[in-house]
């Protein structure tokens, strides 16, 4: 796993469409394409604004289909903190739909990642975003 990245997650218009505080469809190729970089060895954290029991119900909507995250709203799952509240966490990637560009297609983003290699990413990729190419 040393060749791994630490991949953090948004949700509501990341994994699935925005119509929170429900939850959306997935969008396409979303799903398939974190379980492919899961099973590259990938780290996934899912980093969202959802807590209590709407974070309840999107952590078992990737259950469900397929995706079972290293931490949640946390950068190691030994951490310990109010988890009703947001904060920064330690990740190399950032995929979120907020990102300044607006959200690249999955298949996009899988093949981008796939072939990138841990360790040349430069620090201002690491708090990018999304790929920090601004």
């Amino acid at each position: 796993m040393s060749n791994s990245l630490t991949i953090a997650v948004d949700f509501d218009g990341t994994i699935v469409e925005n119509r929170y505080p429900e939850i959306g469809k997935p969008i396409l190729f979303a799903f398939e394409s974190l379980k492919k970089l899961q099973q590259e060895g990938h780290r996934l954290i899912l980093w969202t604004y959802r807590h209590g029991v709407k974070l309840e119900e999107a952590v078992e909507f990737c259950r469900k289909n397929g995706i079972e995250f290293y931490c949640i709203n946390k950068s190691y799952p030994e951490e310990e903190f109010d988890n009703t509240i947001s904060r920064k966490i330690l990740a190399d990637i950032f995929i979120d739909d907020r990102n300044m560009g607006g959200l690249k297609g999955w298949g996009e983003m899988y093949q981008k990642l796939s072939l990138e290699q841990p360790g040349q990413l430069k620090k201002k990729k690491k708090k990018s975003r999304l790929f920090g190419r601004f």
